[in-house]
């Protein structure tokens, strides 16, 4: 497409209006990259540098659906999981209390009752470590270590529950921090060891990976290879008053970064066409095509669970709900997830449309949310452009 086109000229005039200093947009459909462009700025400061198809973006949230269920599902698939297992039978530590009785479905559709998020980082930071490690930005050694996930744990176990399991809704970051641990107590690994192995090399999704609090970069093959390389191509997020700089190469969220970068609410970094090779094992499952994820499971997991009623979760994916960031256009059978730093993807399989739509809208501050209203005005146009007359 031309540099007027409509999509085209909506991500420019996003950029000239600060929505983000950059972004990049992929879209499938049938199997066909029917678009893809760069536009802006991966970075403003300390340097000005060109966003490009090859910028990796801090995913956030989208860890939740890309790494994390996705594990979860694969767990369940190799008989090692169940959704109705119940948190004290995963997570010693919990059991006996009202938490323990939640399931894993409950966390997955955020219906276990926890908060939506605690400041864990300011309890973690002041902590020194044993024996000491010292320490950069933002706090000493126990920062990131075996004690500082130890002490979140404990720390969810005492948080008083909003609502009893299934009853409401709530979208928590606590309850995927939960997911994370499972997930590792399982595998005798990394979340992003397992996810790696058991997901990301098979199907090429490269890059994607997590970056621990002392710089090392766990992913694929790729990320392994050149580390100094990998990380030139990251956009930077915030300038963070907590750490004292402007974040590059490692996670934008606290409490993630607090858990030693790899956690199961936040840590993924990817490009676009990464991210888009998930989304399509995850398509591929659901229409029946040959996948390494059950079909049944995924698309069990992408719909909704009406836990409670009303609900617009499904396992670890959201769908539609007026108003979406989805725009109005994508069938009720779509799912996707969204990341605060300025991520999201959407997958309609009744169009075979796949969206990934990655940006920086956090640098260099959070203190704008002009992406909200842009969102949905992209997803309406992207879907009258390319897919209306299909």
């Amino acid at each position: 497409m031309s540099q007027s086109d409509p999509i085209t000229r909506a991500l420019q005039s996003a950029v000239e209006t600060g929505v983000f200093p950059g972004a990049v947009l992929l879209v499938r459909l049938h199997g066909q990259i029917l678009y893809q462009r760069a536009v802006g700025r991966a970075s403003l400061i300390p340097e000005k540098k060109p966003a490009s198809p090859d910028t990796v973006y801090d995913l956030a949230s989208l860890t939740k659906p890309l790494a994390t269920a996705t594990s979860i599902l694969c767990l369940i698939q190799d008989g090692r999981l169940g959704l109705d297992d119940s948190l004290e039978q995963l997570l010693v530590e919990l059991a006996g209390s009202p938490l323990g009785a939640a399931t894993v479905a409950h966390l997955l559709t955020h219906s276990a009752g926890l908060p939506a998020w605690r400041p864990f980082y300011e309890r973690i930071a002041p902590l020194p470590s044993h024996p000491p490690q010292g320490g950069e930005g933002g706090g000493g050694g126990f920062l990131g270590s075996e004690q500082a996930k130890q002490l979140v744990l404990d720390l969810i176990r005492q948080e008083p529950l909003l609502a009893s399991a299934g009853t409401h809704s709530l979208y928590s970051d606590l309850g995927f921090v939960l997911l994370g641990l499972v997930i590792e107590r399982l595998a005798g690994c990394s979340l992003a060891t397992f996810v790696r192995e058991r997901v990301y090399e098979p199907i090429k999704a490269e890059p994607l990976f997590f970056v621990q609090r002392d710089g090392t970069i766990v992913g694929g093959s790729r990320a392994t290879g050149d580390r100094a390389k990998l990380l030139s191509l990251v956009a930077p997020t915030e300038e963070d008053p907590w750490r004292g700089r402007v974040l590059c190469g490692e996670v934008h969220d606290e409490n993630a970064y607090a858990l030693g970068g790899i956690a199961g609410h936040s840590g993924l970094f990817g490009t676009a066409a990464a991210v888009l090779a998930v989304s399509g094992c995850w398509l591929d499952s659901y229409l029946g095509r040959e996948s390494l994820l059950r079909s049944d499971l995924v698309r069990r997991f992408v719909s909704r669970q009406d836990l409670p009623a009303g609900s617009s979760w499904g396992l670890g994916w959201d769908t539609p709900s007026a108003p979406s960031s989805s725009g109005t256009r994508f069938s009720p059978k779509s799912f996707g997830h969204l990341g605060y730093t300025g991520t999201s993807l959407w997958i309609d399989p009744e169009r075979e449309l796949e969206v990934v739509l990655l940006s920086n809208r956090v640098h260099p501050t959070r203190k704008n949310d002009g992406i909200r209203a842009f969102r949905p005005k992209i997803h309406d146009i992207i879907y009258e452009e390319l897919v209306a007359d299909s």
